[in-house]
């Protein structure tokens, strides 16, 4: 198998590490192969790419898109180095409102796998940065939410104290306050009403 799955502190949320093929031409890595994402338990079908590419210090996020057209992402950074996080948003969660934050880079190759109903976003480390990832919804505008990047009560630390971010961004609310319609899955009762 060409990729290494590792579990993360939300147990959800999955860092996985392509094997890297280098020689004198150069290198070659698969970035994603259905059947062993499947085996890994990620099961959604990917429906649209995206590709950003941003300045140092710059912040996306955090990003998210209401249900019924929740996305799943699976982000990877392709030319310098970013400071990835995602927040569990599911209400009932016993993770809800935390946060786990990974430094992905063209170095590392490592790629994070973002559940649907997880809040996603990065900031930019080297002096640009590309990031591509796939994602299991295509975009809708109507469902399009956010979160305010330093909100308290989540408390990501993120590695630079002066983000640039753009308008919308700096008008997301706190997690508290926000349009956010996702349940954590309740256990389905014992048969005989136990």
């Amino acid at each position: 198998m060409p990729f290494h799955f590792r579990r993360l502190e939300i147990h959800d949320i999955i860092l996985i590490e392509p094997e890297v093929y280098e020689d004198f031409r150069g290198f070659f890595r698969e970035t994603y192969k259905h059947s062993d994402f499947v085996r890994m338990g990620i099961k959604e079908h990917f429906v649209q790419d995206n590709h950003s590419k941003s300045v140092k210090g710059v912040l996306r996020g955090l990003h998210y898109q209401k249900n019924p057209n929740a996305q799943g992402k699976l982000v990877q950074c392709i030319k310098g180095k970013i400071f990835d996080a995602a927040v569990d948003i599911r209400k009932g969660s016993l993770s809800f409102g935390q946060w786990v934050g990974v430094v992905l880079s063209e170095k590392n190759n490592l790629i994070l796998y973002v559940p649907p109903a997880f809040a996603h976003g990065f900031v930019v480390l080297s002096k640009s940065a590309e990031v591509l990832y796939k994602c299991t919804g295509e975009y809708s505008p109507e469902d399009d939410r956010g979160i305010i990047w330093d909100d308290p009560d989540i408390g990501i630390k993120w590695p630079v104290k002066h983000p640039v971010l753009s308008e919308k961004d700096l008008g997301h609310p706190r997690l508290s306050d926000a349009d956010n319609n996702f349940e954590y899955p309740s256990i389905a009762p014992l048969p005989g009403g136990k």
